[in-house]
């Protein structure tokens, strides 16, 4: 189309040419450029000139171009394993440790920056990949919301569960169980050498059953995956109050019935934070161990972690811009017309 802005010009002075052509002679043309206010020459052709360059903003939107532009990505994967044990009906957090961690939790993802990815692990007796890795946070923050409570805290199931999330979206990232060479790096050493992708384990109690913790572990350290514990919750539990919903099922699958009370003996000391073992495994894959007892605390830890910020360029639609220059410098042209070229 922009073979029409040649024809235009040609047309354009073809009809300067024939308007000379019919003006009407004066005997002393000194007189009439005298006459002429100082610029109207080039004020003739300044409102044509703006037309033909909105015109040419115009067929370029058409053509709906494209630029590469740098917009701030997140390289870390956060998979957040979080304990739904029946513990965390505990009230010392009011109103339950459960809503407070709930509501943490829905805070950090939406906290997230546009393209962060994350991913959620449940566990209680056992362990499950509730949401893999994804961009999509509405559907991070649905699977936050409908937590249900079961008995057991399987600390190691998660850890595990947990790398074989890394390890779906990171091919340099082996599954749980694969036996691999012990790496030589110690915490401390060069960011460089751990993977971007972190976990965060969140726990108010110590491992009930399943793998043990530091075992699971060292295979995370092995990866080079780096684990940020939470410790979370008083020493005095209190009462334990769970909404219906929040009571849930057993082991993920069987059904739970009656009353809830305040649990005794073996049962209470499940509730004790085991601080020793969340300490070791975040010190053994290079990772921090955090404490919170109450909601503000929990809230500075998840927005304390790490996240990786890179820039990369994006391919975006900048149409839009060439459409509203167009529409500028028309409005400009016919402005200047009206105003230079009205009649007394």
């Amino acid at each position: 189309m922009l073979w029409l802005i040649p024809l235009l010009i040609a047309v354009y002075i073809w009809l300067l040419k024939r308007k000379r052509r019919f003006a009407v002679r004066y005997s002393s043309l000194v007189l009439i450029h005298e006459a002429l206010p100082a610029g109207s020459s080039w004020r003739r052709h300044l409102p044509f000139a703006l037309f033909l360059l909105s015109l040419i903003s115009l067929m370029i939107a058409l053509a709906r171009p494209v630029a590469k532009v740098e917009v701030p990505l997140s390289r870390t994967t956060i998979i957040l394993a979080l304990d739904v044990s029946r513990s965390m009906c505990a009230t010392d957090v009011p109103p339950n440790r459960l809503t407070v961690a709930q509501e943490a939790a829905l805070a950090f993802i939406e906290d997230q920056p546009a393209g962060s990815q994350m991913g959620i692990v449940a566990f209680a007796g056992s362990a499950e990949i509730v949401v893999p890795p994804t961009r999509d946070k509405e559907v991070l923050q649905q699977a936050i919301r409908s937590f249900t409570t079961s008995i057991g805290t399987t600390i190691g199931s998660a850890t595990l569960k947990a790398i074989d999330a890394i390890a779906q979206i990171n091919p340099t990232v082996a599954p749980s169980g694969v036996n691999i060479e012990a790496r030589e790096d110690k915490p401390g050493l060069a960011e460089e050498s751990y993977q971007p992708d972190i976990i965060v384990l969140l726990t108010d109690g110590a491992n009930s059953q399943g793998p043990d913790p530091l075992d699971a572990a060292q295979e995370a350290a092995q990866r080079g995956v780096r684990i940020y514990t939470i410790g979370f919750g008083t020493l005095e539990p209190g009462p334990m109050v769970c909404s219906h919903h929040q009571l849930g099922t057993d082991s993920f699958g069987g059904s739970f019935g009656g009353g809830f009370g305040g649990g005794s003996g073996g049962f209470r000391r499940f509730l004790v934070i085991d601080e020793p073992t969340l300490q070791a495994m975040a010190d053994l894959t290079g990772g921090t161990y955090f404490r919170a007892e109450n909601a503000d605390q929990l809230l500075q830890v998840f927005l304390s972690l790490p996240a990786q910020i890179t820039l990369q360029k994006e391919t975006v639609e900048i149409s839009a811009v060439f459409s509203a220059l167009g529409a500028v410098l028309v409005t400009v042209a016919v402005a200047l017309s009206l105003l230079w070229h009205r009649f007394p």
